[in-house]
């Protein structure tokens, strides 16, 4: 396995992953991370264990054809959420303990259909309804559920705030960002629970992994973690295949989309608040610009609101009297291959979010050697450096003033196009690597705190 400059440093330590994010066909950002961080850990040589919540108990020959049928079909995760105060019976269920069902990897299930999105792991465990009886359990008790495997791993890397332990490992739980406590009106967690929950992994957990040093100041001061008990790893996005639109790309996006190369602002992520789309359309809308702005992105909560100058729930035939004509074009879901051909041939990406714990979106595109616009606050400058056109994202005037810079100015263009690949090394997959590795030593030469 490629251990590009760890050669000195000690063998990785059995690690397992969770799949709470990663079980959702359409992924999240906290899904990337969890993809990116096992196949970064499998090219390290460490030998890695997923851990997931689909019900494939039963006859062990039909375990892997359930896991993959359930993978790719999933429960919402509106709906998970909604189970997750089911009642008194699922907040039992932990007291029995979980049955964790070993998945075979047998070769018989063609698995090609997910490489780009779910990991290949050394082994693979799973047990129906764990994550959503597990957060019933806390709310209604307060306390995490605890599982026991046969020969676990030496460490537990929850890629999100769970309610779960493993007996035996090294529990350490990736906060990405504090969102629901910093703009508790920009998501629909239950703020009470998620604030318990977090402080419970703060404390309980051996050690707690962040994405930024923005991320990290915010956990420190809101929950007083010891300054070694957390650690900021950045993210990293596997490195493109190339920099800069190709031929083929700029024929895909027109053909497909029937957008013209280098003639379009491109917004890709959820459409949520959180993400300051509101702002965005109207700071565009102003400028009357004959650039078409592209949003890419799954309707979240608040989505209508965050649409409403396109006319309510996201109609593009006019808003507010205008006709919108190709100005403004809503794309759902990419696969993530296409997508980035999107990002590749875009004038310029367009994110000014009001908060995030790393920003991929940001590093993606700077990575691709796409001009980027977005926000002067939480970590995105330390991401951004100088590879972006910083605005304040509360001011649709700044928003509109760094499109028009944008859309008018090729020299920014092009510097933006030099600087943003250079800076994105940064987080690159080496440094990332290197990153990890001293994590993981630090976990394992510290006093377990099992509880």
């Amino acid at each position: 396995m490629l251990q590009i400059g760890l050669s000195s440093r000690m063998a990785l330590p059995q690690i397992g992953l969770d799949g709470y994010n990663l079980a959702m066909p359409h992924g999240t950002g906290v899904a990337t991370y969890g993809v990116t961080l096992a196949a970064t850990l499998r090219s390290m040589g460490a030998n890695v264990t997923g851990l997931f919540g689909l019900p494939v108990a039963g006859d062990p020959d039909l375990r892997e054809v359930l896991f993959y049928d359930l993978v790719q079909r999933p429960p919402s995760a509106q709906k998970r959420r909604r189970r997750w105060h089911h009642g008194l019976r699922e907040a039992l269920r932990p007291l029995a303990g979980f049955s964790l069902a070993e998945v075979p990897s047998s070769g018989h299930v063609e698995k090609g259909a997910f490489a780009s999105r779910l990991p290949q792991f050394d082994r693979l465990l799973s047990a129906g309804g764990l994550f959503e009886a597990a957060h019933a359990h806390f709310a209604a008790f307060g306390r995490f559920t605890t599982l026991r495997v046969a020969n676990p791993p030496e460490v537990m890397h929850w890629t999100y705030p769970v309610p779960i332990r493993l007996a035996g490992a090294r529990n350490i739980y990736t906060l990405h960002d504090l969102v629901p406590l910093r703009l508790p009106y920009t998501t629909l967690d239950d703020k009470k629970t998620y604030y318990s929950l977090v402080k419970r992994c703060a404390k309980q957990g051996d050690h707690i992994v962040t994405v930024s040093e923005a991320s990290a100041a915010d956990i420190v001061s809101r929950f007083g973690v010891p300054h070694d008990r957390i650690t900021n790893t950045y993210q990293a996005s596997p490195p493109p295949t190339s920099i800069g639109a190709s031929a083929e790309d700029a024929a895909m996006v027109e053909g497909i989309f029937g957008l013209r190369p280098g003639g379009y602002f491109l917004f890709f992520g959820a459409i949520e608040p959180k993400k300051n789309i509101g702002r965005l359309i109207e700071a565009y809308l102003t400028l009357r610009s004959e650039t078409p702005l592209v949003l890419v992105g799954a309707r979240a909560w608040q989505s209508e609101e965050e649409l409403r100058l396109l006319g309510g729930a996201g109609a593009l035939s006019g808003g507010y009297g205008q006709r919108l004509g190709d100005r403004v074009v809503r794309l759902e879901y990419l696969p993530r291959q296409l997508l980035f051909r999107l990002i590749r041939c875009a004038k310029a990406v367009a994110f000014p979010s009001l908060y995030e714990g790393f920003g991929l979106p940001v590093h993606e595109a700077m990575l691709l050697g796409t001009p980027v616009l977005s926000s002067n606050v939480s970590s995105i400058p330390e991401v951004a450096g100088d590879g972006a056109l910083l605005v304040d994202p509360y001011d649709t005037n700044a928003i509109a003033e760094g499109l028009k810079r944008l859309d008018e100015d090729a020299a920014l263009r092009e510097s933006l196009r030099a600087a943003g690949p250079r800076h994105a090394q940064r987080f690159s997959i080496d440094h990332y690597r290197a990153r990890l590795q001293s994590l993981y030593e630090r976990v394992v030469s510290q006093p377990s705190r099992a509880a």
